[in-house]
Formats: C-alpha cells, sequence, structure tokens
C-alpha cells in the first residue's frame, strides 16, 4: 500500500501568518473615532477578528447605515499604512518554505478580501508557496462556518480527513472543527490561550516553527494506520 498523500495544510492570514494585529487596531480606532467620536475598547474589536470586517463593524455599531461609509474609512487607512506595518511573524517563511519542499499543498482561507491577502502574502514574500488564497468574496458564508474550509479542500481536490487547519481565533477553530479537518492554534496572535481553548482546537503551538514536528507526527500516525 502507497504511503499517504502529504497533508494538505490551510491557514489564517492575520494573527497566524500576518503580524498585523498594531495595523488592525490602527485602522478599527481611527474609523470609530472618525465616524462616532468615540473608540471600543481593543478587545471588542479582537473577539471579532477572523470574522469578515463588515460583520465586526454591525456588531459594535447601532446605526447600521454607517457600516458601508466605516467600512470604506477603514480600508483607506488600511491601505495607507499596510506595507509599514505589516510584518511576518519570525519563522514564517522559513516553515512554509520547509513545509513546500516536502511537498504539502498550502492554501490561505482568510476573511479579508482576495485582493487585500494576496497584497500582504506578496508583502512576506510568501504568495509563491500557497496554491490557493480564499477570501471573503470567495464564498457566500464565512468563519466561523465550515464554507471557506471546505470550499478550499475543493478546490485542492483533497478530503477533510487529509487536511489541517492552522489559525489564532476560535473563529478559524470553529470553522476547521465544522468541517472535519484536524484543527491547529496558534498560541502567538492576539487571543488569549484559555480563549483558544475554549474552541476546542486538536492541537496548540506556541511557534510556527513547532509546526513541521507536528506535522511529523501526524504524518507518521496516519502512515502506521495505513499499514493496518
Amino acid at each position: 500500500m502507497p504511503p499517504p498523500a502529504p497533508l494538505v495544510i490551510l491557514f489564517d492570514l492575520d494573527g497566524t501568518l500576518a503580524d498585523s494585529i498594531k495595523l488592525i487596531l490602527g485602522a478599527f480606532r481611527h474609523t470609530f473615532n472618525a465616524h462616532l467620536g468615540a473608540v471600543p475598547a481593543d478587545q471588542a474589536w479582537i473577539a471579532g477578528m477572523g470574522t469578515p470586517l463588515a460583520s465586526q463593524i454591525r456588531a459594535l455599531v447601532a446605526d447600521k447605515d454607517l457600516i458601508e461609509p466605516m467600512t470604506a474609512t477603514y480600508r483607506a487607512w488600511q491601505n495607507e499604512h499596510h506595507d509599514e506595518m505589516l510584518r511576518e511573524f519570525v519563522g514564517v517563511r522559513k516553515t512554509l518554505t520547509l513545509l513546500h519542499e516536502h511537498g504539502h499543498p498550502m492554501a490561505l482561507v482568510t476573511s479579508k478580501a482576495t485582493d487585500a491577502a494576496m497584497r500582504a502574502l506578496r508583502l512576506m514574500g510568501i504568495d509563491s508557496l500557497l496554491s490557493r488564497v480564499i477570501g471573503a468574496d470567495a464564498t457566500s458564508s464565512h468563519k466561523p462556518n465550515p464554507e471557506p474550509v471546505l470550499y478550499a479542500l475543493a478546490q485542492l481536490g483533497r478530503e477533510p480527513r487529509d487536511a489541517i487547519f492552522v489559525g489564532d481565533s476560535p473563529h478559524d477553530i470553529a470553522a476547521g472543527n465544522a468541517a472535519g479537518v484536524l484543527t491547529v492554534a496558534a498560541l502567538w496572535g492576539p487571543f488569549t490561550r484559555q480563549t483558544i481553548e475554549s474552541a476546542r482546537p486538536d492541537h496548540l503551538i506556541a511557534d510556527i516553527r513547532d509546526l513541521p514536528t507536528l506535522i511529523d507526527t501526524l504524518t507518521a500516525a496516519n502512515s502506521a494506520a495505513s499499514r493496518q
């Protein structure tokens, strides 16, 4: 019996691959101050990270007519400051390069628009390592719904049992769990360990450089199971 194919690895973007929290919070504070003259606590915004921008604003704004102009303000500020403020987390490019060399198909599943996600990937120099980018405009439902995860797998021609999803938010973990993939919680993002653990990930890692070792362990387990 041939060995199992390399695991598919799906990644979230903000807080997982991209160190963009200062950029995100800067856009949030500017937007709410410009339109409402008051800014909620950062944690109120962080709680919605991993879901689409309009959904985050809708959860915090009573006047629904403000959602569209606030979304535009947020995106304009973020676009202006994007390249100077966004960075990769330490070890991201090296780790993804290693996984790519080992034959793992990789894709991005993000609540950002696809063009914005591609801009971040190009800035970090990892766009060529991810074969698919599933943005908020690719599906009708979004994380924590499993649709984006399942859509990514369909694009790659693989089944949930062959995949893992690495994300820093409980919305990522919920989407992955609902899709039937193994979920790996990234503990270096803005969410507390307690918040992430409450979403029930299959695995937790404290550094993205720990991911290849975890994948080797999972691959070995899959190989042993296939021989039984």
